[in-house]
């Protein structure tokens, strides 16, 4: 597994389904998050009984993490997505998804390199707070000051302290303070 390479591909195709729901009809991304995550589980399920299937499971070998189902960050990550879709507007929706996928792979990218105070759950507070860093500049272009700061400040907490996966907890997160503030 390629850990560097697996942030990156979470960070580009974060943006690219974030960028998706903010520029399609409503119905229509809740149909996709729908179609994807049902695609996701039968091609999961598929793998985990043996199942050689071209190209994902060459990118499942490559990218996913040993010993967790296959595909279960993207399926997270989906499922996570679409419950915000559900339940928040798209545009807030959309800020939420670019939170998770600034704020997950810049502490992973960051704590890999320069990680070296651990202060929970083998997170190191330089990778925290890059992750804070990064994910407030991003958002200053995108809510008000006060909201982009807050955001990422209480995101930042929740992947830090989240006891289960971050796709889930970040973008959920976001999008109730967002809304709060908003």
């Amino acid at each position: 597994m390629n850990e560097p390479l697996r942030k990156v591909v979470h960070l580009i195709f974060g943006l690219a389904i974030a960028s998706f729901i903010l520029i399609s009809e409503r119905e229509l991304a809740l149909y996709a998050l729908v179609l994807a995550l049902f695609a996701g589980f039968i091609l999961s399920d598929a793998l985990s009984r043996g199942y050689t299937i071209p190209v994902v499971s060459t990118l499942i070998a490559t990218m996913e993490r040993r010993d967790v189902m296959p595909g279960k960050g993207a399926l997270f990550f989906a499922l996570g997505a679409l419950f915000c879709l559900t339940f928040f507007s798209k545009e807030v929706t959309f800020v939420g998804l670019v939170v998770l996928s600034l704020l997950d792979s810049i502490t992973t990218l960051v704590g890999l390199r320069f990680g070296r105070t651990r202060i929970y759950n083998q997170k190191s507070i330089e990778a925290t707070l890059a992750g804070f860093l990064v994910t407030t500049v991003a958002l200053l272009f995108l809510v008000p000051q006060g909201a982009a700061l807050l955001t990422a400040a209480v995101a930042a907490f929740a992947e830090l302290l989240s006891p289960v996966d971050d796709n889930l907890i970040v973008p959920v997160v976001a999008c109730v303070i967002l809304t709060v503030l908003l």
